[in-house]
């Protein structure tokens, strides 16, 4: 197990915490002075670490199965060489999602809607449920992440574990900002409200920066262990 490959994986990891689901929900969540409660936002950000957690080593198995089916067609060089192409497509396509170009608030609007409907453990639970799987086509940093291990090498196990670190990690910053509203809410507030009008002006075009910063996490794993294995220890 590389460093290289850790620090990409963290990389990802840390990417995937600003999602719809991982951050901007539980933003909204802290924000609701009425509802706001830190055993349910807790239960919201298990959930949704659990389910991504869930979807990868399903990703992960079948990922497996395809690469056994296909044989030695993407073996060792041959799948990094895919790798390689992919994280330049997607970096390439990053492009295509100009800020200037796009209208409309991503669906901001009516998620801040959900978010502030209910405050049950259930609802919380449904919640995460349903941005966890209106975010699977497009959980590109985890498809990413999941591309690395798959291509690494590494045993089931380890590959297990290093999926549930990269879902711990992932929520992270939520939980961070939650353990700051619950100890000093007045002084936390305004970063959350900052936060929120940020999110608010700027989520329809965050399509293209993670394409960017994915396509070029994977493509640079991929050329560093084609090209430069000793130097980054891969």
């Amino acid at each position: 197990m590389s460093t290289a490959l850790l620090l990409s994986l963290a990389g990802l990891a840390l990417l995937d915490s600003t999602s719809l689901g991982t951050l901007f929900i539980p933003v909204w969540l802290l924000l609701s002075p009425s509802r706001f409660n830190a055993g349910k936002v807790l239960v919201y950000l298990t959930t949704i670490a659990v389910f991504y957690f869930g979807v990868g080593l399903l990703v992960v198995l079948g990922a497996g199965t395809l690469f056994s089916a296909a044989g030695e067609a993407l073996d060792g060089e041959a799948a990094l060489w895919v790798q390689l192409v992919l994280g330049i497509g997607l970096f390439a396509l990053s492009f295509r999602f100009d800020p200037k170009r796009r209208k409309g608030d991503g669906g901001v609007g009516r998620w801040k809607e959900r978010a502030g409907a209910r405050s049950s453990a259930r609802w919380m639970v449904g919640l995460a449920l349903l941005a966890g799987l209106v975010e699977v086509a497009t959980m590109l940093p985890y498809l990413g992440a999941i591309g690395m291990l798959t291509t690494s090498g590494l045993d089931g196990a380890a590959v297990v574990a290093l999926l549930a670190g990269y879902c711990a990690v992932m929520v992270v910053p939520a939980l961070a900002l939650l353990g700051a509203r619950v100890m000093a809410r007045a002084r936390v507030e305004p970063l959350l409200e900052r936060m929120n009008a940020w999110v608010s002006k700027k989520a329809g075009g965050a399509t293209g920066w993670v394409l960017a910063i994915v396509g070029f996490l994977v493509a640079r794993d991929a050329a560093a262990r084609l090209w430069f294995p000793e130097a980054f220890g891969v």
